[in-house]
């Protein structure tokens, strides 16, 4: 009876020596930021010649490498608020459209959190940022804490313990030590780009663990309350939703014969490169007195003609809707919430390589054809590339067609047709600004055409992004219930 009793008080006196060895953990880190803020508002004279004379040392170091700040600059940016913000969301809807609204919740409170922290201390302590003697980037309001420093710990660290259970234990502590490297790059890129006192940074790397020491708590309190055992966080915060969060936990291979489809591929973008080249040269220095000539000429001009400050304003906004910000956007969210509803790599490696396809083949094809833009008036200025092919449209043009090959068939709901309007829609709206901005002939959407349709084309047949339909693969959530999901965050707080 004794030896019952035991066990069974057993997962409670672990749960209790966790709780305590992270309550004081967290208390450490709390009393640390505190005891920190408490000497950067008094202005306390040994941290302020620490703090300022390592920003001295950094801005001498970095500011002649300009190499170094561009690379410094782009590791920063993985601790900015717009990627960030959406990591959490993506990750919010996918846990949702994968019911697990609990997860969801968690991440919401502590990314909330976090962008609550930070402003409010900023605010209430007023530390001005650092002034160096040559300024290599800037940030807008206060210094103390660094919230790209903050939002990465916080944000990084709950989307690692939500996702841990997800990975095969032999990769959970590479990933531990991976977010740790990051987290602790985002901020020492704050240091060096001059924007950030030391101090900051510890301080924000302090509030980061004590906050997401707390939120992790309250979970695991939660889940306690609900008869749940209660694992180490190094297994996650729920290690039986690992198979549910899997990104693709039934697929075991995304291409059967990877090598053969590496090599089609490969002979594929050659041969949509010598069609583009050949097309492209043609119209460009051969093709003089033809209908593909007079196109060229009148249709620029045509344009031109009926400029008005209205249609330059909405020309501007619809352009930018096929600029690279834009198409890569729209890809990133698509991507994971395909993934999460399907639960198959392969529709996101079509995307991806419809990208990457449509990107290199643009390029080439611009520096080895060289065109001039049209000769009228270019209303975005000098351009990098050349006019043909017109990489607005083909980027435009595949994204969207390949968004809809693969959601059509794979729904028979209404709406599928929306994304074949916009693939229509979105391409012609975007061609039509390029070439009332003077940027394009209409030759140089013609060639966009080719570049996609030949792209897309190839990939279809090579990647087959659908393939999974055949072996009677089902959405995580069906296409009926698209609208409860607004109704998981609302049972997350109910017993199970």
């Amino acid at each position: 009876m004794t030896a019952v009793k035991e066990v069974a008080r057993r997962p409670i006196g672990h749960f209790a020596e966790r709780s305590i060895a992270g309550l004081v953990a967290v208390t450490g880190a709390g009393v640390a930021f505190g005891l920190l803020l408490l000497l950067v508002r008094v202005q306390w004279s040994p941290l302020q010649d620490v703090d300022h004379g390592l920003a001295e040392w950094f801005n001498g170091l970095v500011a002649p490498h300009h190499a170094l700040v561009t690379v410094l600059q782009a590791v920063t940016d993985l601790g900015g608020r717009p990627i960030l913000i959406w990591l959490v969301t993506i990750a919010v809807v996918g846990l949702l459209i994968r019911r697990q609204p609990r997860l969801a919740v968690y991440l919401i409170i502590t990314g909330v959190g976090g962008l609550i922290l930070d402003p409010s201390l900023k605010t209430l302590v007023g530390r001005l940022r650092p002034v160096v003697d040559v300024p290599i980037a800037s940030a807008p309001g206060n210094s103390f804490p660094s919230g790209h420093a903050l939002g990465s710990f916080v944000a990084y660290g709950a989307l690692l313990l939500v996702f841990l259970p997800a990975m095969a234990p032999r990769w959970r502590k590479p990933a531990i030590v991976g977010v740790g490297v990051l987290v602790a790059l985002v901020g020492l890129t704050r240091i060096a780009l001059g924007v950030h006192f030391v101090s900051d940074v510890l301080a924000a790397w302090l509030l980061g663990a004590a906050w997401l020491g707390v939120t992790a708590y309250a979970f695991r309190l939660w889940r306690r309350e609900r008869g749940r055992p209660v694992p180490p966080l190094t297994e996650g915060l729920e290690p039986e939703a690992g198979h549910d969060i899997a990104p693709a936990p039934a697929e075991e291979h995304v291409l059967a014969h990877p090598r053969s489809a590496v090599a089609e591929l490969l002979v594929g973008w050659v041969i949509v490169f010598g069609a583009l080249y050949g097309f492209g040269t043609y119209v460009s220095y051969h093709a003089k007195g033809t209908f593909f000539d007079t196109l060229d000429t009148k249709v620029p001009q045509w344009f031109a003609e009926r400029h008005t400050e209205v249609l330059t304003d909405v020309s501007w906004w619809w352009s930018k809707f096929g600029d690279t910000h834009a198409i890569l956007l729209i890809s990133l969210v698509f991507c994971p919430l395909v993934l999460a509803v399907w639960r198959r790599w392969r529709p996101v490696l079509f995307v991806a390589l419809a990208m990457v396809g449509e990107l290199t083949l643009f390029l080439a094809s611009a520096r080895a054809i060289d065109r001039p833009r049209p000769p009228v008036e270019n209303l975005d200025g000098q351009m990098p590339t050349s006019s043909f092919p017109s990489g607005h449209i083909a980027a435009t043009i595949c994204v969207w067609l390949a968004i809809t090959l693969i959601v059509f068939p794979r729904t028979d709901r209404w709406w599928r047709w929306i994304f074949v309007a916009l693939a229509v829609l979105m391409p012609v709206g975007v061609a039509t600004s390029r070439m009332y901005r003077g940027m394009h002939h209409p030759t140089d959407f013609m060639g966009a055409i080719l570049l996609s349709a030949l792209w897309i084309g190839l990939l279809y047949l090579v990647i087959r992004p659908n393939e999974d339909l055949k072996e009677g693969n089902q959405p995580a959530i069906e296409s009926e219930d698209v609208d409860t999901l607004d109704d998981e965050l609302a049972r997350a707080g109910r017993a199970d």
